[in-house]
């Protein structure tokens, strides 16, 4: 997939308190959005899309809830590209595709399963101040 961040033309930001019913406000979220967005809720990257933001959400829940108060979700998609992002300011920065081969990793390995399974990638981009990070998840459409 080489089309760049930058050039899609629909995107999205929302912030939320880092607490369990962020869960369900970031799914919705995502699907009153791409329906806005001209992208069918039956499009076969539409569930699997849902379900990893999910699983974002709530590991940004649950494991940067006591140094990140907030967590951002970022959406943005263009004619062939739908991009997701979870960020949230705890300085862990877990390594994705390590997660597909360790066990301990849960849903992250989900994510990185049904992303590559689609031919997606991810990415997991660092603060500046090296206390917080982004995963960035980009599907083809």
């Amino acid at each position: 997939m080489t089309t760049q961040l930058a050039a899609l033309p629909h995107r999205h930001v929302l912030t939320l308190p880092t607490v369990p019913g962020a869960v369900r406000v970031a799914r919705e979220t995502a699907e009153q959005t791409l329906v806005a967005w001209g992208i069918g809720l039956r499009h076969p990257a539409v569930d699997p899309a849902l379900l990893i933001l999910s699983e974002l959400v709530t590991n940004s829940v649950r494991h940067a809830a006591v140094l990140s108060p907030q967590l951002t979700v970022f959406y943005a998609a263009g004619r062939d590209c739908l991009a997701l992002a979870v960020h949230d300011r705890h300085p862990y920065q877990p390594p994705l595709y390590g997660a597909l081969t360790d066990a301990r990793t849960g849903g992250l390995a989900t994510v990185m399963e049904l992303t590559l399974g689609l031919g997606g990638t991810g990415v997991v981009r660092g603060d500046a101040d090296g206390k917080g990070k982004s995963i960035w998840i980009t599907l083809p459409l």
